[in-house]
């Protein structure tokens, strides 16, 4: 452990995010998540056609006042970032058109190097107000290692295991923060505009990140990324500027608890359902890392693991492997041959996928 020597490790720091890791130890942190200040060129985006703001927006919202302030902003942050990151560490940076090609150039300008872009496609984005463009339905990550000779982590098998032992694309789909995730003010507005969903923090920590590593999140914004971290068993530390933010991260944080880790409308019919990954309800919380799941008779049991999978003594694999598994048979539908508790009784995990697709079908977030 003494390599965390000196490290603030799961707290939240309050300030600048560039002053605060000029603080930190150069080669203490493993990943880095990122989500910047967009630098929106247009604010009329953010504005209904009435003129009004959407919720949890202010005039502060884009501080720059032209590219090259928000490049140097860029340069100074990403260079911190890369001074404190391990040599086999990477990073992870969102953002929507308005920065991520400026940031693109500029990770790769101070030697970072580009692993792959990831699109974030949103089930439900917010609507174009003013009907002048698309609707803009994602974002896009960059994920990006410390530099060309790291030999960065990459978790190939629990991102195979998470979408359902195929392998992981680069297209996530995954929907907008809503619901009780979504933290609001005293006036039930957004407490912050661009709070992320826990299950994109899920996929991005599960993908590159072991337990106890430490994830730095330098714009920690309400708290979703020190939230997962926490959850997964990671060692995190976050900086924002914002002391609204800062304390709603430091209170989300307290009630997030460590998972136990081992290892209506007409609805389709299962023929014609979309193929939903096991792995998709873990992201999404519909299930917890560390819950029991049985067979019928309670014969069997099996613990559900961050990446989907089921471990039954040493053995780990896919609900249906470890289905097939426990009944020595050459296949399994476990969506029906495993069962969760619920109040007592015993439920199949195909309710779940219901449970999911029901709320993949929502209606779109409204701002």
């Amino acid at each position: 452990m003494d390599q965390y020597y000196d490290l603030p490790l799961d707290q939240v720091l309050r300030g600048d995010c560039v002053q605060m890791m000029r603080m930190l130890p150069a080669a203490s942190v493993d990943c880095v998540f990122a989500d910047p200040p967009y630098n929106l060129q247009l604010r009329g985006e953010l504005r209904r056609p009435d003129d009004s703001l959407v919720d949890g927006v202010d005039d502060d919202w884009d501080r720059f006042d032209d590219f090259a302030a928000y490049d140097a902003f860029t340069r100074d942050w990403l260079s911190e970032c890369r001074r404190v990151l391990r040599k086999d560490g990477t990073i992870w940076v969102i953002g929507a058109y308005h920065n991520i090609f400026r940031i693109g150039t500029i990770l790769q300008d101070l030697g970072f190097w580009i692993l792959n872009d990831v699109i974030w496609r949103k089930s439900n984005p917010m609507p174009n107000f003013r009907g002048r463009r698309f609707t803009n339905a994602h974002e896009t990550l960059i994920w990006a290692a410390r530099g060309r000779e790291s030999r960065y982590r990459f978790n190939y098998q629990a991102m195979k295991s998470l979408n359902d032992d195929i392998q992981m694309r680069s297209d996530w789909f995954i929907p907008l923060c809503t619901g009780p995730e979504r933290l609001r003010n005293e006036h039930g507005l957004k407490l912050h505009p661009t709070q992320k969903p826990e299950a994109l923090l899920h996929r991005v920590m599960l993908a590159s990140t072991n337990m106890d590593d430490v994830v730095l999140d330098p714009f920690a914004g309400t708290g979703t990324t020190l939230a997962v971290a926490k959850r997964l068993r990671r060692r995190f530390i976050g900086i924002e500027r914002h002391p609204t933010y800062a304390e709603a991260a430091i209170g989300r944080v307290r009630r997030t608890r460590p998972a136990s880790i081992e290892g209506a409308t007409s609805v389709p019919t299962k023929r014609e359902a979309p193929r939903i990954p096991f792995g998709s309800l873990v992201e999404q919380g519909l299930i917890a890392p560390g819950t029991l799941v049985f067979d019928r008779q309670r014969r069997v049991s099996a613990t559900v693991g961050p990446d989907g999978t089921l471990s039954v003594g040493d053995f780990r694999g896919s609900i249906h492997k470890a289905g097939a598994m426990v009944q020595n048979a050459p296949s399994c539908n476990g969506w029906t041959f495993w069962h969760f508790e619920r109040d007592g009784a015993l439920m199949p995990l195909d309710v779940l996928r219901d449970t999911f697709s029901a709320t993949a079908r929502a209606e779109p977030e409204s701002a």
